[in-house]
């Protein structure tokens, strides 16, 4: 259930409503630029399909060939490294079984490092705006 008050959107989960949004950022090893468009698309079609197991919504992703943005929902009882480790983790094991280029050019796909911000000092929409345009730079 979405409630939407102004710029703010509100998700009910049980006795919990809630409005938890993070700007994440996570690279390639070494900041390699090996996601290609192929791979870039298969790993935004990964990363939305785990969001109910791994109890995430997706607000926007964009994925450049040596990193990824994500603005991303999830409730206060659930750790958003947690949640991070497991989308990497997921993502780098499906990807580098689907295109074994990536085990040949590096060890692993992700670096260990990752950026993490929560989206309360700015509007949701100044953020989605931003992450659409790291697509240009």
């Amino acid at each position: 259930m979405r409630i939407t008050n102004n710029d703010h959107k509100y998700t009910s989960a049980g006795a919990t409503i809630y409005a938890c949004e993070y700007h994440i950022i996570w690279c390639t090893k070494y900041r390699r630029s090996v996601l290609s468009p192929e791979i870039q698309e298969r790993l935004k079609a990964l990363i939305f399909h785990q969001q109910e197991s791994y109890q995430y919504i997706v607000r926007e992703v964009e994925s450049m060939p040596d990193h990824i943005h994500l603005l991303v929902s999830i409730p206060p009882e659930v750790s958003v490294t947690s949640v991070i480790g497991k989308i990497k983790g997921y993502t780098a094991k499906i990807l580098r079984a689907e295109f074994p280029t990536l085990t040949r050019r590096l060890p692993c796909l992700w670096t260990r490092s990752k950026f993490v911000a929560s989206a309360g000092s700015v509007t949701l929409d100044v953020l989605k705006q931003y992450i659409e345009n790291q697509k240009g730079v």
